[in-house]
């Protein structure tokens, strides 16, 4: 049989066995591996540890396609000497995702507007998809819109459930939701379907104690606070706002200082669990 029936015959084989990386590096390596005498259990493990890379790297780019994070907001560019509650450290363990996100416990970030809370869970979150943790990021109202639609087409349960595949589900500024009862009550499943299953991190301009303005009775609001502080992490970001800093520093005439942020470069990581 010839070399090229071989190879062709080869690339088929490995089509069949899903090994796209294989395929395009195996005729590179077995040239190399023939000039400096490789055994064949290098060879093979070296093609082998290529595929896994790839695949690696694939993984982490479609989970970071369907993160929706924020573009550009990382921890390398938050400043965390404007927040100095907030720990670096701790921030960074959090980042690994491992104890917290396989116990299903949630994170809270309270603080004004524009004090770097969405910066802060979006690069919480592309970090954890560097670690091959699952994440998606939404505007609490509308994810909450989505989730009404659902209700309205008597598939609000399959809707939730769909979001049970992310390790950690950020909703971003969820004071915003008006006090309506469709609005707040399919955040109430979605916070309820969730609780000590999987994770929640919320950012909120208001403490809970105006979350009266969400929760449309006492009781669901006692209910859903409960259900979020149980096993929970609380950051209160009480800082002057970026964007009210960036003017007056514009007025003055030199630049603000900024919790906010401009490139971003993500580094693939070995995925902490199976593809679903």
């Amino acid at each position: 049989m010839s070399a090229a029936i071989d190879a062709t015959r080869l690339s088929f084989l490995l089509n069949e066995l899903r090994l796209p990386a294989i395929k395009h590096v195996w005729a590179k390596f077995a040239e190399r591996s023939d000039k400096e005498g490789w055994t064949a259990a290098r060879f093979l493990a070296t093609i082998a540890e290529h595929e896994l890379a790839e695949r690696d790297r694939r993984r982490v780019e479609r989970h970071l396609t369907e993160a929706k994070l924020l573009p550009g907001k990382t921890l390398e560019n938050f400043d965390f000497d404007e927040t100095p509650m907030i720990s670096k450290a701790q921030v960074s363990a959090l980042c690994a995702g491992d104890g917290w996100l396989e116990a299903g416990a949630n994170l809270l970030m309270f603080g004004g507007p524009g004090g770097g809370k969405s910066h802060l869970a979006s690069a919480i979150g592309l970090a954890l998809v560097a670690g091959g943790w699952r994440v998606h990021f939404a505007r609490t109202t509308d994810l909450v819109q989505k989730l009404q639609v659902a209700r309205r087409e008597l598939a609000l349960e399959s809707a939730i459930a769909a979001l049970e595949r992310y390790d950690l589900l950020i909703l971003d500024d969820i004071t915003y939701v008006n006090k309506d009862q469709a609005e707040t009550s399919v955040l109430f499943e979605l916070i309820s379907a969730r609780y000590e299953r999987r994770s929640m991190l919320i950012t909120a301009n208001q403490s809970f104690g105006e979350w009266g303005k969400i929760f449309p009775d006492p009781a669901m609001t006692l209910a859903a606070v409960d259900r979020l502080v149980h096993h929970a992490t609380i950051f209160e970001m009480n800082v002057d706002s970026y964007r009210r800093r960036t003017a007056i520093g514009r007025k003055q005439g030199r630049p603000a200082q900024h919790a906010t942020p401009k490139n971003v470069r993500l580094k693939p990581a070995h995925d902490n669990q199976p593809e679903t």
